[in-house]
């Protein structure tokens, strides 16, 4: 089924994203272009698989009537890309990171597990 392709890819770019985030330096300065350019380019196939995974995820949930909410898949949408973002410009503290991480991780898992 193709939405468990693109949770477990998600999943895999979620893990990748924590260890940017744990090994990254931020820019020295936050409006330099080409580290701009750079995070766009290794976030933007993220944004777009995240996308199709929310408008799929929300059609399943509301056909199969399965124990994820359509509020949940949203918010994930959400913190996904506050974590996009996070992971390459260290912005926030590592524990906020980590509470966004692991609440990604709940849905992602909770998801795979319903379809199942």
């Amino acid at each position: 089924m193709q939405l468990v392709e693109y949770t477990n890819q998600l999943k895999e770019d979620l893990g990748r994203l924590k260890d940017v985030f744990e090994n990254n330096t931020p820019p020295e300065d936050r409006r330099d272009k080409a580290y701009f350019e750079m995070v766009k380019e290794k976030t933007l196939p993220i944004y777009e698989l995240l996308e199709k995974w929310e408008v799929l995820a929300l059609k399943v949930v509301k056909e199969s009537k399965i124990s994820v909410h359509p509020n949940q898949i949203a918010s994930t949408r959400e913190n996904m890309e506050l974590v996009l973002m996070h992971s390459y410009y260290v912005d926030v503290r590592r524990r906020r990171y980590m509470e966004l991480h692991q609440s990604i991780l709940y849905v992602f898992d909770q998801l795979l597990r319903a379809i199942e």
